[in-house]
């Protein structure tokens, strides 16, 4: 048998139980056709690049599976026929990854666990914070007078 790796994306109205449903039923039709699911991540709810059919957001599930084609196959006619179902790709792979998969490890990372990631404070928003001085002065140029509390007496 070979290897896949399969992500779907699923509506972001349904909730996240529902998705864990769709990803077993996806699992149990893989499973009827002679494969075997080794393992199912769920990335949560994310926000899509483009709307796709009216969506800003989606739930993304990750299932890596050792099975034969012909499952895949009628897994994949199954996601297209589910309304739930926004988008899916299944791409064969050499050996299945250890550990987490990358989103994950990158969300862990994101949510400051002292890993070293990347975490933005609303200070590092650029100017979508407070009225500046600076913005200011680029505003209406330099040349108007500066005041300071030094000067004033």
């Amino acid at each position: 048998m070979a290897l896949y790796e399969t992500v779907f994306i699923a509506r972001q109205d349904i909730s996240a139980k529902q998705v864990e449903d769709l990803a077993k039923a996806f699992g149990k039709i893989v499973n009827d056709n002679g494969g075997e699911v080794k393992r199912t991540e769920g990335w949560g709810l994310r926000t899509l690049a483009y709307k796709i059919k009216k969506n800003r957001k989606g739930h993304y599930t990750l299932m890596h599976l050792d099975a034969p084609h012909k499952a895949v196959l009628e897994m994949e006619r199954n996601m297209g026929h589910n309304e739930d179902v926004l988008r899916f790709m299944t791409v064969s792979i050499e050996k299945l990854p250890e550990g987490p998969s990358i989103i994950l490890k990158q969300s862990d990372d994101d949510h400051g666990d002292d890993r070293g990631g990347f975490s933005r404070d609303r200070d590092d928003r650029g100017d979508r914070g407070g009225f500046s001085r600076d913005r200011e002065d680029k505003k209406f140029g330099d040349d108007r007078p500066k005041f300071s509390k030094e000067g004033a007496e």
